[in-house]
């Protein structure tokens, strides 16, 4: 049986708004217009437009880890009806669930960004969705290879150091938040289905 080894950071951006569907108990409803990824194993950024998700799943079924911001609450449940296996099935780290499990509240990826790493996003959500209602696909996935980029980095320093940078309401005072995260085994691959 095949060992894997590889860690997949990603991002998806979608079609259409909560709105569009009739609220946020309607996820499953939302439609992908690009989904980013950044390979460990590679240490490469893939794109790929809806139509193109099939090298995605390999890629994710066969990865020891998935990582991602909000992606357990958004990103896995709009994905998860292109894929032939239960994508909540592969070992998952949430950034934003480690961030909240240890701070107690929600942070955007826009702030942390520009804590720890002096980047901000290149826009929002429902740019990216004006963006591919437009036909600027190449906006769109600069803008999502941006956001990979800005979790992975997150995600790394996670990894070496135990701790972010969170900016406190009302202040500019930052906490210095330890956030948990082991290093998962490489397993054999497991049915998904």
């Amino acid at each position: 049986m095949q060992t894997s080894t590889d860690i997949i950071v990603f991002d998806i951006e979608t079609k259409n708004t909560f709105a569009d569907v009739g609220g946020d108990q309607n996820i499953d409803k939302l439609e992908v217009s690009v989904v980013c990824a950044y390979s460990y194993d590679h240490d490469k950024y893939f794109c790929f437009e809806e139509n193109e998700l099939s090298p995605l799943g390999d890629m994710m079924q066969k990865a020891k880890l998935i990582v991602g911001f909000s992606s357990k609450r958004f990103d896995v449940p709009v994905l998860n009806k292109y894929f032939k296996f239960n994508l909540a099935a592969i070992p998952h780290y949430d950034i934003l669930e480690a961030i909240e499990t240890s701070w107690g509240r929600r942070i955007s990826l826009d702030l942390l960004g520009e804590a720890n790493l002096n980047i901000r996003k290149t826009g929002h959500g429902l740019d990216a969705i004006d963006w591919y209602r437009n036909g600027e696909m190449k906006k769109l996935k600069e803008y999502c290879t941006q956001d990979v980029k800005i979790t992975k980095d997150i995600f790394d320093l996670i990894r070496t150091r135990g701790y972010l940078w969170i900016p406190q309401r009302n202040t500019p005072e930052m906490a210095r938040v330890i956030v948990s995260y082991k290093e998962p085994e490489a397993n054999p691959q497991a049915s998904l289905l």
